[in-house]
């Protein structure tokens, strides 16, 4: 009866939280490991649309070809997401990488409203860096991140000058994302419906990303991805438009693409076509 009860309050959590604890697990915990203590970065604090402070750390690189936005997973926070990116930096590219609310030493607590405010104020802070060419910005965005970035995107003033958005191993939609993992444990299987549809899937990938459109898309995928299966990667490169490209990748893992070389050599070239063309103009994104 004591497992049974506690499963009830569970089930109740989720429900009143709209599953939100199955998108955010934040650490406080920053762990400058000794990659990051090679490459000159400095501390950056601005403030989100509602006032919650929103930290990252800037990267710049010596005579910059661009600067690339990163918005990271839902683990940890942005002292562990940013080893995997660290090599842009040698490749000649700025890096602004940020903590959402609730993450590292950013203020407040995660929501869905809150991460995509923060977010649009990061990427309103990138633009207005002395150091930014504000017509040779990409934004990358890992798992979570990925479908924040496309949200973000689609909607942003500056969508006619961001260059590209790249999304490496994210979920189309988070009602789904969270359906899948509520089906994936015994206890919660029963409910994987009912709890799913508590989830706000507003800002969900699948359905901005058409919207991203005339700007070059890069989809990243796993092939055999165990935290966000491979279908959801194909669904974004269904839905997105023309220019698109998608990657599908043999690394085993989560978030493991750029840990391939080839494909390191691969993406520095795709950036390089990308910043080489002239900036995207499409119709006034919505919410301008």
């Amino acid at each position: 009866m004591r497992i049974f009860y506690r499963f009830i309050l569970f089930c109740l959590l989720l429900a009143t939280t709209g599953c939100s604890s199955l998108f955010f697990h934040p650490s406080r915990n920053m762990q400058e490991g000794p990659a990051v203590k090679l490459f000159n970065h400095r501390d950056i604090v601005f403030a989100s649309s509602d006032g919650v402070p929103i930290h990252g750390w800037y990267f710049p690189a010596e005579n910059a070809l661009g600067s690339i936005l990163v918005l990271h997973g839902n683990a940890q926070n942005l002292s562990t997401h940013v080893n995997s990116v660290l090599w842009l930096v040698k490749e000649g590219y700025n890096l602004f990488i940020i903590d959402y609310r609730g993450y590292g030493w950013s203020g407040g607590e995660p929501t869905l409203e809150g991460v995509h405010r923060d977010a649009d104020a990061a990427l309103e802070k990138l633009m207005s860096m002395p150091e930014t060419d504000p017509d040779r910005v990409v934004v990358l965005g890992q798992s979570l991140g990925g479908s924040i970035a496309t949200y973000t995107v689609a909607r942003s003033r500056h969508k006619d000058r961001i260059r590209a958005l790249v999304i490496d191993s994210a979920f189309s939609s988070f009602r789904c994302i969270a359906r899948e993992k509520l089906g994936s444990f015994w206890l919660t299987w029963p409910f994987q419906y009912p709890l799913s549809w508590t989830v706000n899937d507003d800002y969900s990938a699948e359905k901005w990303i058409g919207q991203v459109s005339p700007m070059p898309v890069l989809i990243l995928h796993g092939l055999d991805d165990p935290v966000v299966p491979l279908h959801h990667g194909r669904m974004l490169g269904e839905a997105a438009r023309q220019p698109k490209e998608i990657w599908l990748t043999a690394r085993p893992g989560h978030v493991q693409s750029f840990g391939d070389e080839s494909l390191r050599k691969n993406f520095v070239d795709y950036l390089s076509r990308v910043l080489r063309s002239k900036p995207t103009v499409g119709p006034p994104a919505k919410g301008s």
